[in-house]
């Protein structure tokens, strides 16, 4: 995530203020609830199994609201320092439609490198040592928290994960910490200290945790 890999997103922070300047380019189409979500690593583009499983649940259980999706757009590639490209892409997203659509509930969520990257666009600040290019909304605007209504997080690397590619632990700001589900199945070495079983990390969808969450984030948009 060093400032030499966020080259590339420039583009999105460069949207964001035409955005957050013209809020009635996206008032019309509001829904009640947008669930932003980062897929995992290697994932296709979308918000990939896991995500899609979550949505898929969630509609079920809040049956009588809108719910439209936004897929964070990045990489999500073994090369882990381009995931700050989906950093700036999330939080830029999130802070447009926080602007634009003032009905609007936010549920933030993501998988594996996406639940880091979910994490990252919530901290209180940007880490030590890193960049962003000017204009990206981070940390996230004041008042923006009170517009997520609940964070989701599925197998999010831990900080021995993240320690062993060079990156700092994943953050969680502190508006968001009593919103946030944090998932993470026994077992899996990506987001347990000492998990060994790889299969539980795509155990998500069929383990009753994507429910779990589902269920949660329900009763957070009562």
């Amino acid at each position: 995530m060093k400032c030499a890999n966020i080259a590339a997103a420039a583009i999105a922070a460069a949207a964001v203020s035409a955005l957050l300047a013209t809020p009635s380019a996206h008032a019309a189409s509001c829904p009640d609830v947008e669930v932003v979500f980062a897929r995992g690593t290697t994932e296709p583009p979308g918000i990939g199994r896991i995500g899609q499983a979550f949505v898929d649940a969630l509609r079920d259980e809040v049956d009588t609201k809108a719910v439209d999706v936004y897929a964070v757009n990045y990489p999500a590639s073994t090369d882990f320092p381009t995931g700050v490209q989906g950093v700036v892409d999330g939080s830029t997203h999130v802070a447009t439609v926080a602007a634009t659509c003032p009905n609007t509930k936010l549920v933030l969520g993501g998988y594996s490198q996406g639940a880091a990257v979910m994490g990252f666009a919530t901290g209180d600040a940007v880490p030590a040592g890193y960049s962003v290019p000017p204009g990206t909304p981070l940390p996230l605007p004041s008042g923006v928290a009170d517009r997520v209504a609940a964070v989701a997080l599925f197998g999010k690397p831990s900080p021995k994960f993240m320690s062993g590619i060079g990156a700092p632990a994943v953050p969680l700001g502190s508006a968001y910490v009593n919103k946030t589900i944090d998932l993470c199945a026994g077992g899996d070495p990506i987001c347990s200290v000492e998990g060994g079983n790889s299969a539980a990390h795509s155990m998500y969808a069929g383990n009753g945790m994507v429910q779990q969450a589902a269920d949660y984030v329900a009763k957070r948009l009562v």
